[in-house]
């Protein structure tokens, strides 16, 4: 089970303001390139799951995730989430030719055909967005600043995951409080905001 504390900024200047502040803790940037994926009969989003590739790095990297029983309130998300690193040229080809999915030796391709039922007409790309994640280690915290970019608007926001999430949570916010940064509580994941096709 993953679970994240989830804080939706207002705008860029909000943004830039906690990235300023943050620079002293930052630990990386990652710019990441999420692409989804549905049963070509909906077998996955009927029964509240996802399949996404996500690319890292102009694909030095790719994790095949899925993510099912996603749940977010007061700004704290939970999903199981089982994630699988494959070979950047492999992801490519999927997101080309979902029918390639069939042919990995992956226990989340086993798993989509015998829990989720995914028929012979595999999978169906559905699209995606582009991330940029400034990731910092601040009061113990691993924090993720996030800049993502959708074809209609970009969206703000903070997450930090956390076997304590009601703490993190109170810390992060007391920490915007004291300097003046605007949130409040995100009410959807990115890939609902996507599927939505407009900013909440």
């Amino acid at each position: 089970m993953e679970v994240e504390v989830k804080l939706r900024l207002p705008d860029a200047a909000s943004h830039q303001k906690l990235s300023d502040l943050l620079a002293p803790f930052h630990v990386k940037t990652l710019i990441q390139e999420n692409i989804f994926f549905d049963g070509s009969a909906a077998e996955l989003s009927s029964k509240f799951a996802v399949l996404r590739l996500r690319f890292y790095d102009l694909d030095s990297r790719c994790v095949l995730s899925l993510k099912s029983q996603p749940q977010i309130s007061n700004g704290i998300s939970r999903a199981e989430e089982v994630e699988e690193e494959i070979e950047p040229l492999i992801g490519r080809a999927c997101v080309a030719e979902p029918w390639r999915f069939k042919s990995m030796n992956s226990r989340i391709i086993k798993r989509l055909r015998d829990e989720f039922e995914v028929g012979d007409e595999g999978l169906v790309c559905l699209g995606g967005f582009r991330n940029v994640r400034a990731v910092y280690a601040w009061n113990g915290l691993n924090l993720e600043l996030d800049e993502t970019h959708f074809d209609f608007g970009t969206n703000y926001e903070i997450e930090c995951e956390s076997l304590e999430p009601e703490r993190a949570k109170k810390l992060l916010e007391g920490f915007l409080e004291e300097n003046g940064i605007s949130f409040s509580n995100a009410e959807a994941s990115k890939f609902a905001v996507f599927r939505s096709g407009k900013l909440h």
